[in-house]
Parts: structure tokens; C-alpha cells; sequence
């Protein structure tokens, strides 16, 4: 199935897929909630193949819709979510800070990513569950940190729970990807104005093309 095109024509500027992966039970569907509908819930339902949800926010005086699809993280599934890597503008590596597994699995949902998705899409890393007593803790910041370094990546510590960081991390992402299609519709735009020359559009008008589906 064709992604959506990133330009909108109607209620928004930009229409951004984006993904939530990681470990079964770390708080993805948590963090989904709590920021598309503002609420938190203890009771853990195990999110069976996709589930995907819409919030429209202001960034930079432009309107975003955000398309957030949440993902299954059992192993099982993961042969259904890889068909949904291939859409996605921006991904969302999440793990449980008081569970050292999921952290650790973070290096193979990486891998996923490079051999499924985009070359361009946007990465990064959240470790949720940040509320929760420090001796229950089993990441340290440090450690979250130094990983995506190692990735080049943005890292955000969130609590689903308390809403902490919630909003900044689907912010951070957002904005990173809105500079890209921004980025993409400049450069693209010189050619634009020259299609309508006859000597200039079969040449201008194949990198047009190809730059947008670079950025799908």
C-alpha cells in the first residue's frame, strides 16, 4: 500500500508517518495515548499487530498532522510490522529503563530499521518508564545517552505515567522531519519554476521525481 504523500492539500501542511518500536511491554502504547489523547491507563493490553492514532499540532507557525502507528513488539509480529517500516517519515526506538533486556534489544530493532525502512528516516531513542524508583532502575541515563551517540541520534528519557517528556520527544521528531521536507521542497523548487520551459523540463523534471520519492 502507497504512503500517504507527505504534502497535504487540505487541513494541514505536512503529513508525517510516524513509528513506535521496541520490546514488548515497555510503554509504547502508554506513551501513544498519553500523548494523542492525554490520558494514562495501568492496565497493560498487549497491542496485537498495529494500532495507529492522529494528532494534528503547530510547529513553526505550520500545521502537522501526525499519523503515529504502534507497533507490536513480540517477536512473532514482527514479520506483520516490517511492511509498515517502508512508509515511515520517523521512528521512535523506545525501552523500559528499569528493564535492561529491552535495552539491549534496541541495537536489533536498529537493525530492522536499516534493513526495512528509509535511508533518511529519522531516528530516536526513549527510555520510558523514567518515574519509576531509582532502585528499580536498571539503565542509566548515561548508558541511553552513549548509545544514541553512537547512533547519532536525539535521546529523550519519558514517564508516560507522569507525562514527562512526552510532548518534546513527538515535538523533537516532528520538527527534525518537517526541516527535511522543507529542505526537499527548496531544493526542489528551481526546477519548478523552469518546468514550463520547453528546453529545460525533460531534464528538470526527472530530479524533481526522484527527490520526492527520496523523501516518502
Amino acid at each position: 500500500m502507497a504512503a500517504p504523500p507527505a504534502r497535504a492539500r487540505a487541513d494541514y501542511d505536512y503529513l508525517i508517518k510516524l513509528l513506535l518500536i521496541g520490546d514488548s511491554g515497555v510503554g509504547k502504547s502508554c506513551l501513544l495515548l498519553r500523548f494523542s489523547d492525554g490520558s494514562f491507563t495501568t492496565s497493560f493490553i498487549t497491542t496485537i499487530g498495529i494500532d495507529f492514532k492522529i494528532r494534528t499540532i503547530e510547529l513553526d507557525g505550520k500545521r502537522i498532522k501526525l499519523q503515529i502507528w504502534d507497533t507490536a513488539g513480540q517477536e512473532r509480529f514482527r514479520t506483520i510490522t516490517t511492511a509498515y517500516y517502508r512508509g515511515a517519515m520517523g521512528i521512535l526506538l523506545v525501552y523500559d529503563v528499569t528493564d535492561e533486556a529491552s535495552f539491549n534489544n534496541i541495537r536489533n530493532w536498529i537493525r530492522n530499521i536499516e534493513q526495512h525502512a528509509s535511508d533518511n528516516v529519522s531516528k530516536i531513542l526513549v527510555g520510558n518508564k523514567a518515574d519509576m524508583d531509582e532502585s528499580k532502575r536498571a539503565v542509566p541515563t548515561s548508558k541511553g545517552q552513549a548509545l544514541a551517540d553512537e547512533y547519532g541520534i536525539k535521546f529523550f528519557e519519558t514517564s508516560a505515567k507522569t507525562n514527562m517528556n512526552v510532548e518534546e520527544v513527538f515535538f523533537s521528531i516532528a520538527r527534525d522531519i518537517k526541516q527535511r521536507l522543507t529542505d526537499t521542497d527548496s531544493r526542489a523548487e528551481p526546477q519548478t519554476i523552469k518546468i514550463n520551459q520547453p528546453d529545460q523540463a525533460a531534464g528538470g523534471g526527472q530530479p524533481a521525481q526522484k527527490s520526492a520519492c527520496c523523501g516518502s
